[in-house]
């Protein structure tokens, strides 16, 4: 996401707004941006007399306003902070967009707006364009988390092989925070140096270099019904380890890039097109020949009813590992 690099580059710069404006889906990116804030803005001899925190549940719009205009009495600026401003009353964010409309110079007031945009037709949205920062971010797509567990290991100075991406890609999902703490986790406990493989990953992370959703993946695109039973097995045994959301996630990811290999004329950028390393393209390629374009949407579509059959929307009850059992035996007879 550009504009979330290029307002970190601003704060780094020391190139501060009076006012900040972060919503949207995907919490990493506001943390990111606020700890930056803090960072930069907040030391600990100034903290009781520069830095004030609110929570939109208790908050009023007075309270906030009133703490945004006092002077700094230590720091360079008075920060004020709200976070879950989503739970503010709207005749309150009215209130603070005449704030942000004339905002004080020596303040820097950050919303931190949670779970949802910040809707754009709104007075506080117009103001803060004017004269302040407005980020609003939201959740990557499945096929774009393996580049950003590369790029944020090469930030935290790891090599991570192919394989190792790819496990902590699949057993996490696209929770960023978590993925982002368990790279942090590794940070702490490799050597520096060391190339991080799966064998790494198992020891470290706690994930199977042999029984993970990465690995089922891999054996139901290459037909091997016996492997993927063994590890169908495992998961279903090991259920905190590998919850079945994230296994139907996983696989539903798979099939939607077996879906976009199939419609790809220019294979030789195949890899970037569907979000995988190169090193493993020839395993999608082979699983693609496998499954026809009606297999892979009934495929799709299987994964889809078990997410339902999981959450108690469609179907009798069952449990998660009838589920699972199930969807296999359904992927092998397709």
């Amino acid at each position: 996401m550009q504009a979330f690099f290029t307002l970190l580059s601003k704060i780094e710069k020391q190139q501060f707004s009076p006012f900040y404006l972060l919503s949207g889906t995907e919490s990493y990116y506001i943390d990111a941006v606020l700890a930056a804030l803090i960072s930069k803005l907040v030391d600990e001899s100034s903290r009781d007399f520069d830095f004030t925190l609110f929570f939109g549940k208790e908050a009023s719009s007075s309270e906030i306003i009133e703490t945004a205009k006092r002077y700094p009495m230590m720091a360079e600026f008075n920060v004020v902070v709200v976070k879950e401003a989503q739970l503010l009353l709207p005749s309150a964010l009215d209130e603070l967009a005449n704030y942000a409309a004339h905002p004080m110079n020596k303040s820097v007031l950050i919303l931190c707006y949670m779970h949802k945009a910040f809707d754009k037709r709104k007075k506080l949205y117009k103001a803060v364009e004017k004269n302040g920062e407005i980020l609003t971010v939201k959740p990557l797509y499945d096929n774009q988390i393996p580049q950003w567990v590369r790029d944020h290991a090469k930030a935290l100075q790891l090599e991570l092989t192919p394989t190792a991406v790819e496990l902590i890609s699949s057993y996490v999902g696209s929770n960023l925070t978590q993925l982002s703490n368990e790279l942090k986790k590794l940070k702490l406990t490799v050597k520096v140096g060391e190339l991080i493989d799966e064998e790494s990953i198992e020891r470290y992370v706690g994930i199977s270099k042999a029984f993970n959703s990465f690995e089922l993946q891999k054996a139901v695109g290459s037909g091997n019904f016996s492997l993927a039973f063994q590890i169908v097995k495992y998961l279903n045994l090991n259920p905190k380890s590998n919850p079945l959301v994230l296994t139907l996630s996983s696989l539903h990811s798979y099939f939607q890039k077996l879906l976009l290999l199939k419609g790809i004329e220019n294979k030789g950028n195949a890899a970037a097109s569907i979000g995988v390393s190169p090193y493993f393209i020839k395993e999608y390629e082979a699983a693609a020949k496998r499954f026809s374009m009606r297999q892979i949407s009934q495929a799709m579509k299987h994964i889809f009813e078990a997410d339902l059959k999981s959450k108690g929307i469609s179907g009798a009850s069952s449990s998660d590992t009838q589920i699972l059992e199930t969807l296999l035996i359904q992927l092998f007879t397709l």
